[in-house]
């Protein structure tokens, strides 16, 4: 294992300073296989420290594979392993994906990379420091000041984007998180608050948390322009606030998009029951829910 990434590293430096006579389309497929490989790796591969070094790799790779030349037209879409959220006006798109550690808790990587006019590169990296962020649902953050996640849906919003993620958290709970992503002259910023409701004063960010063997719907409706949600509810009144004991109760609300606001609607009618493929993140330890690189989408 250790000798197959040193074999990585060492296509990437070879890749990264050739004498520019290779062929861009063709070295960046090869640098896609590479992350195909990889990102098995660190979804499948037992030992916690393997998996961390194939992450490191794939990093290193992935730059690599985005400094070739109009790399964003490049779909990379072999790599199942990582959601690629591309803007509806392919203004940037946005990679994340994370990683299991052993003691269930989980690290997210990303980065976001802009459609520049001469194709050359230009990357925000996403930092994750979930655990130096002491109050997440208030804390408007930068990209080097990341409550990690990895997105599924990317909604247009008034010049800003609105994303929904997915964010496995501990051995106990799993959380999903609605942030609005704003890009500014120097970079970007995650968080604002435009949230209506009585739960949700001043908050930036709206987090659900619920059971970790639970599925919690929440997607964009655009027929209505809401993102709707299973309501959440301990299984017990006594349970209050202890979320590992949270679930569904076969409600929704939604997240009303109005006038650069979303306005929390409570008890909405479901006309078509949710798809539950729309929560396809499953525990790294099941590995028939796996596709076959390892991880699916949303």
């Amino acid at each position: 294992m250790r000798f197959f990434l040193l074999l990585m590293a060492g296509l990437v430096a070879g890749i990264a300073e050739s004498n520019g006579q290779s062929n861009p389309r063709r070295d960046i497929q090869v640098l896609q296989d590479s992350l195909t490989k990889l990102g098995y790796i660190m979804y499948n591969e037992p030992s916690e420290p393997e998996r961390l070094a194939a992450n490191f790799t794939f990093v290193k790779t992935l730059v690599a594979a985005l400094k070739t030349p109009n790399s964003f037209a490049f779909p990379f879409d072999s790599l199942g392993m990582v959601s690629i959220l591309r803007a509806p006006d392919d203004r940037f798109r946005i990679f994340s994906w994370h990683i299991q550690l052993n003691d269930g808790s989980y690290l997210y990587y990303g980065t976001i990379q802009l459609n520049t006019p001469d194709g050359s590169l230009k990357l925000y990296p996403l930092l994750d420091k979930t655990y130096q962020i002491e109050s997440p649902e208030t804390a408007i953050t930068t990209t080097d000041n990341w409550y990690g996640a990895q997105y599924y849906r990317l909604i247009p919003f008034n010049g800003d984007y609105i994303l929904l993620g997915w964010k496995g958290h501990t051995p106990q709970v799993t959380q999903k998180v609605i942030e609005v992503l704003r890009l500014t002259n120097t970079g970007a910023q995650l968080g604002k608050a435009v949230f209506e409701s009585a739960d949700h004063p001043a908050h930036a960010r709206v987090i659900y948390r619920y059971d970790r063997n639970a599925r919690m719907y929440m997607d964009y409706d655009s027929m209505e322009n809401r993102i709707v949600v299973d309501h959440l509810a301990p299984a017990d009144t006594k349970y209050e606030g202890q979320y590992e004991q949270y679930g569904p109760d076969m409600t929704y609300d939604a997240w009303q998009l109005e006038n650069g606001r979303l306005v929390l609607v409570s008890d909405v009618p479901m006309m078509n029951p949710p798809n539950l493929n729309d929560d396809r993140y499953n525990d790294p330890k099941k590995p028939l829910n796996h596709p076959k690189s390892g991880l699916s989408i949303q």
